[in-house]
């Protein structure tokens, strides 16, 4: 059974959202995974401090033309008067919810006070927390991790600051900052947490499969779940785990030729938005999260990775499949 998401005035088709990830969920990804059954995607952080959006990189992250609403744009920084100007701007430029990152680790982000570091700071947080709700008019929504280490997990003081401060709801990371990506996910502190405010909690961390969903959601009662790198080169996760919360019953893997089409399209996505030079280069990472299953002894990846024209990535795309459905004919 699937539990209704709502952020603020919005009800979420479903409630599998894709989880922010910096250079992964791009405008081109964020529309691929809600056409395969996301329910939301949010953007790519996009730094505070609206100095630095003339950069390129910075230009493509706050570009949401053609994205079906809710618009949700993550912002990042350690200032809460620039956190609520960039607020104020994106919700300008089409954000129809703004996301505070309390949740990245990075060194280059923690650094700065910024993402999961804030949460050593508790003063800071509330002050963060007012000031980009009081600037804004849409929802906002805060991502942070259960805390900063293993004896300082403090997400349930932090949701609590929230919830009063007027945010509409959080999502959870189950590993503290000092864990990184590394071990396992706990799922105890998100579903403390949720048993204890009033406002939606989504789960986030290792949900990798709809086993893993149905597991985490009948553990953390939590509203919805956020899914990250497991979408990486299988977009189509959102639409089996929605499938099997629904019904119980898997729905079969992509055939071949559905996996070729989500992959051109993908490719014609990131040539088109980003222009050929970056197009080429962006597309590498996500052919080679595509094919782990499909180029077990990586060399297919290792020739694509040496191409510079867009044209040939797409024709060496087409080649490579022919030769798996080839392979698919004699194997049978």
């Amino acid at each position: 059974m699937l539990p209704t998401a709502k952020i603020g005035p919005y009800t979420l088709p479903n409630p599998l959202i894709v989880a922010p990830m910096a250079g992964v969920t791009d405008r081109p990804f964020r529309l691929l995974c809600r056409k395969l059954g996301a329910g939301l995607a949010v953007s790519e952080m996009v730094i505070a401090d609206s100095k630095l959006w003339h950069t390129r990189k910075s230009r493509t992250r706050l570009n949401h033309e053609g994205e079906p609403e809710p618009r949700s744009v993550q912002i990042a920084g350690g200032d809460p008067q620039m956190l609520a100007d960039a607020a104020r701007q994106n919700a300008a430029f089409g954000a129809q919810i703004i996301d505070i990152n309390m949740g990245c680790p990075a060194k280059k982000v923690c650094n700065k006070a910024a993402g999961s570091a804030l949460m050593k700071d508790e003063a800071l947080v509330r002050e963060i927390l007012e000031a980009v709700v009081n600037a804004v008019d849409v929802p906002v929504t805060l991502k942070m991790r259960t805390g900063w280490d293993r004896d300082n997990r403090n997400a349930l003081v932090v949701a609590r600051m929230a919830e009063d401060a007027g945010i509409q709801a959080v999502a959870i990371h189950g590993r503290t900052r000092t864990d990184k990506y590394e071990g396992h996910a706990e799922y105890d502190t998100i579903a403390d947490v949720k048993s204890r405010i009033g406002i939606p909690v989504f789960a986030n961390g290792d949900i990798t499969s709809p086993e893993k969903a149905r597991e985490v959601l009948r553990h953390t009662g939590a509203d919805g779940l956020l899914i990250g790198r497991a979408a990486q080169g299988s977009p189509w996760i959102f639409r089996e785990i929605q499938h099997f919360l629904e019904t119980g019953q898997h729905l079969p893997a992509p055939a071949l030729d559905e996996v070729e089409e989500i992959l051109s399209e993908h490719l014609q996505a990131l040539h088109t938005f980003y222009g050929e030079t970056m197009g080429v280069r962006i597309a590498r990472k996500h052919v080679g999260w595509y094919l782990q299953s499909h180029d077990p002894g990586k060399q297919f990846r290792k020739g694509f990775n040496a191409i510079t024209d867009a044209l040939e990535q797409r024709d060496a795309i087409q080649q490579h499949f022919a030769g798996l459905r080839n392979e698919e004919v004699f194997a049978a």
